[in-house]
């Protein structure tokens, strides 16, 4: 059984010889940046091989950098979920003869995927929310209205309508 040690250096690759970061850029704080952008697996295995060399300023560059970048990450999920959520109901309500038991799954599915998004990060509050919102529903209203090939006249969503209404078919 080969040790952390080893295990690090076989996972190496040339370019990654210049640093303990693995780039020949001039800022380290540029240097992880560019890495998260990249991988975040990447990131990682780079903050493992400054551990093994005894780098705990550049590990602890990289772990920030790395908590920032999946941060950034689960928020573009967030804000992915709810502009798909919102983008449903704008088609329920645009479209009422052609509501669907999907289009009920998957309201419920992008309330319950942005509960989970909330959970695991929960820096995400429903104040969060509130601060895309609007940004959120344009590209929703924009999206609804590209599939149904038609304006939409539905100018505005509230809170209750997108996260706390029932909706079924009757």
């Amino acid at each position: 059984m080969k040790g952390l040690e080893a295990d690090v250096e076989d996972n190496l690759r040339p370019e990654f010889e210049a640093n303990s970061l693995g780039t020949k850029s001039s800022g380290v704080d540029a240097s992880w940046q560019e890495l998260a952008a990249e991988s975040h697996y990447r990131v990682a295995t780079q903050i493992r091989q400054a551990l093994v060399r005894g780098n705990y300023e550049d590990a602890e560059a990289g772990i920030e950098e790395l908590i920032d970048a999946l941060g950034r990450s689960e928020k573009r999920a967030l804000k992915s979920q709810l502009v798909r959520l919102m983008a449903h109901i704008i088609k329920w309500k645009s479209e009422p003869d052609r509501r669907s038991y999907s289009w009920v799954a998957s309201i419920y599915n992008a309330r319950d995927e942005i509960s989970d998004i909330q959970i695991e990060t929960p820096s995400l509050t429903d104040q969060a929310i509130r601060e895309m919102w609007y940004k959120c529903f344009n590209a929703a209203r924009r999206d609804a209205e590209g599939e149904m090939n038609k304006k939409s006249t539905v100018s505005s969503l509230t809170w209750q309508e997108v996260f706390d209404e029932e909706y079924e078919i009757r």
